[in-house]
Order: C-alpha cells, then structure tokens, then sequence
C-alpha cells in the first residue's frame, strides 16, 4: 500500500525546520544544499516544495506570522480593561523576546542580502509588519493608531535590547518598561478620549 504523505503538512515541516537553520547560520550565508542536509531531505525534495531560498523565507515569514498570532490568542485572556490587553500583549513578547529577538536578526540579514532584490521580498516583511499592526489594533481597540505604532516600535526596541547584552537577567527591568510603556498608553488614549 503506497504511503499518503499530506503535502501541505510536510511543507510546513520543512519550513518551521528552516527558522533554525537560518538563525544558526544566516540567511545570506547558507544555500539550498545546506538547508536541505540540515532538514534531513535530498535537495531535489527541498526544490520540490520550494523553488529558491527566497520563497522559502517569504512563506516562512508568513508561516511565523501566523503561527505567533494563533498562539498568542489562544494565550490571551479574556481581558477587558485597556491595561489588561497591553499587560497580555507585553507578557506575550517577554516570554517570547529570545525569539523575536532572533527573528529580527534574520529579518535584518535578508533585507542586506536583498539590497538588490526586486522588492517583492522586502514587501513580504513589509505586509507581515501591516497584518501584526491591523491584528493589534483590533486587539487593543485602540482609538489612536498611532498608538498601535507606537507599540510595535517599543516591541521592536525591547528586542533590540539583547544586542546590548540584556536578557533573562533583566527580567525585572524588561517589565518595569512595559509597565511604562502601558501607563503612557493608557494615559494617551484616556487624554484622546475626553
């Protein structure tokens, strides 16, 4: 009896195993060939599911995307006050900043390798960052969205922080700028609502 392989499933293996590779040995650096000994598969396997090493990247950042939000709602509480919402929010990338943190680097390194690119990449990022924003504002039903912005740069920054050498060790001032972070929210959005 022949074996059924769920294609979709399979694709999704390989690309959730790519996140590793990349982040190990940068996406400017490491080629098909590798990713696929990596993975465990023949390149013509890995060809198979993904024409190039940028498709690859571009459904991985898509598949990042949507893994991280369906995670983070089935974390979320039912939280009803403005404060709540951005205390679950900012709990969610504090568990996660190695991560994100590791995410950005590669985020970074693709966008140096495709100073070249016709731009289809980039874009790619650039649709992931608009759908992490709309899904936020929904979220934290915010009535600025420039507060929504505001958020995402004050994430994006939090990470940046590892750079500097700060980590788990930093637990406690990691929360003492999201508790900050939260009151100029809240102070912002109760000012725009009177």
């Amino acid at each position: 009896m022949p074996k059924v392989v769920d294609h979709e499933r399979y694709r999704r293996e390989l690309l959730m195993g790519c996140f590793d590779l990349f982040a190990a040995q940068g996406y400017g650096t490491i080629t098909m060939r590798q990713i696929a000994k990596g993975l465990g598969v023949s390149t013509g396997t890995l060809y198979h599911y993904f024409p190039s090493k940028e498709s690859i990247f571009m459904q991985l950042v898509q598949e990042l995307f949507e893994r991280d939000l369906s995670t983070f709602f089935a974390q979320a509480s039912e939280a009803l006050s403005l404060e709540e919402r951005l205390q679950a929010v900012a709990d969610f990338a504090l568990q996660n900043a190695q991560y994100y943190y590791q995410q950005m680097l590669l985020w970074v390194d693709f966008v140096q390798q495709s100073r070249e690119a016709s731009g289809d990449e980039v874009a790619c990022l650039r649709q992931v960052w608009e759908r992490t924003h709309s899904a936020l504002a929904d979220y934290l039903q915010l009535s600025d969205p420039d507060l929504v912005d505001f958020i995402v740069v004050f994430l994006d920054g939090l990470f940046v922080q590892h750079i500097y050498g700060r980590d788990a060790e930093d637990a406690a001032w990691f929360q003492q700028q999201c508790q900050l972070m939260i009151q100029m929210v809240i102070h912002r959005e109760q000012r725009a609502q009177t």
